[in-house]
């Protein structure tokens, strides 16, 4: 990998513009690693272990924002509860219940993202189109006070197929507009990674989370 990570920060930062939303994925990776993309501006950092989260938030600034986006375990969510800034993948009623409950005991509304499985792949974790649109409808919703539902998450096949990908985020860029019309509280549509973050651009994503290509493969 050429470059420095300060570097990569910069150029993604040029590349992505003004109304894209670079989550840097940090995960496994040194405190020092994360103090060199901080900075070089960089503010929002994403992990999929809470506990590795969890130590990095006590040992680094705190205007960094952090966003889990990894799968979530519901008996997790209370050590991240005081400070974690947006949960990128819920897809159980269950779980966006324990998010609300571990919010409102740190007198905290913390912001989610509901995953879609647009991916062929069966690894993928997410709701289908089908199971978002009733649970956008479930009236449950209402009481969940502590929660913000921020919009949409979605990962594509990992595929050289770049047609595929084209389908699948087209997939996840109509659910999005369609469901921001009932949903006043949406306004984050978050697809692409290292790899397919180009095509994401193309069906309007406004957050993309890119790890190896800024810090390196991971050991």
């Amino acid at each position: 990998m050429e470059g420095s990570i300060k570097e990569h920060i910069k150029s993604y930062k040029e590349e992505l513009g003004e109304n894209v939303d670079l989550v840097a994925v940090s995960k496994t990776k040194p405190n020092e690693d994360l103090m060199e993309a901080y900075e070089a501006g960089q503010r929002i950092f994403g992990e999929n272990k809470v506990q590795e989260m969890t130590d990095k938030w006590e040992a680094l600034p705190k205007d960094i924002q952090w966003h889990m986006v990894g799968h979530v375990q519901t008996n997790k969510v209370k050590y991240m509860a005081p400070y974690v800034d947006l949960i990128h993948a819920v897809q159980k009623m269950k779980l966006l219940k324990e998010i609300n409950k571990r919010a409102k005991e740190n007198d905290r509304v913390i912001n989610c993202l509901l995953q879609v499985k647009i991916a062929e792949e069966d690894s993928k974790f997410g709701m289908s189109p089908d199971e978002l649109r009733s649970f956008l409808k479930d009236e449950k919703l209402s009481e969940l006070k502590n929660v913000k539902l921020k919009g949409l998450m979605g990962m594509a096949t990992f595929t050289d197929d770049e047609d595929q990908v084209h389908r699948e985020f087209q997939v996840l860029q109509d659910l999005y507009e369609e469901t921001s019309k009932t949903q006043s509280d949406f306004s984050i549509l978050s697809m692409g990674m290292s790899g397919d973050y180009k095509i994401a651009m193309q069906h309007g994503t406004n957050m993309v989370r890119i790890g190896s290509s800024i810090f390196g493969a991971r050991n």
